[in-house]
């Protein structure tokens, strides 16, 4: 969001999810926050400038199809989000958003995808600053190898996510050491 939330109003709740403490944020245009074990206070750091309140039932209905998506994600309504990034980020996030429901993308499958080949380790920056985790599918990259990599939201709830999906991920091969 531009100029760190001048001139928004966020309404936020905090839930209990599946995967933890779930903590959604929108403005009036979308879900601009959705991550797990972030309370208020990651909102007022992230967004300084917002009016930042506990939401009053308005974004009920997107808290609800964000959990759906979660403990469901074939029957997972569209949400709006409201998010904004650099030009780059913006182009991975969407390119996320293109992955269908029960597949894995690489990052390098991604960085080819947005035209950018060299820009392998960027889109991992990029995947890894999505403000909307599960909404912006972030938990559908994995490494070039099949193994899951990172997850900002902790690599047991990416297994979580996944398996609601129908993938397993395969462990990477590990070489024998003598």
């Amino acid at each position: 969001m531009a100029r760190r939330g001048r001139g928004e109003t966020i309404r936020y709740v905090v839930t209990d999810s599946p995967l933890g403490p779930l903590l959604v944020a929108a403005t009036s245009r979308g879900i601009c926050r959705l991550t797990f074990n972030e309370d208020e206070r990651a909102l007022h750091r992230r967004f300084p400038n917002a009016d930042i309140r506990p939401d009053d039932g308005t974004i009920a209905p997107w808290v609800e199809g964000a959990m759906r998506a979660i403990r469901t994600p074939s029957q997972a309504p569209e949400v709006p989000i409201d998010v904004r990034g650099t030009a780059f980020q913006e182009a991975v996030w969407q390119e996320l958003r293109k992955i269908p429901l029960g597949e894995t993308r690489s990052y390098a499958d991604i960085a080819a995808a947005i035209g950018q080949p060299g820009a392998v380790r960027a889109v991992g920056t990029a995947n890894g600053s999505n403000p909307v985790s599960v909404l912006v599918p972030c938990h559908r990259v994995i490494r070039a190898d099949g193994s899951l990599g990172g997850y900002g939201g902790g690599i047991e709830n990416k297994k979580k996510l996944l398996a609601a999906e129908g993938i397993t991920p395969r462990e990477p091969v590990l070489p024998l050491v003598d």
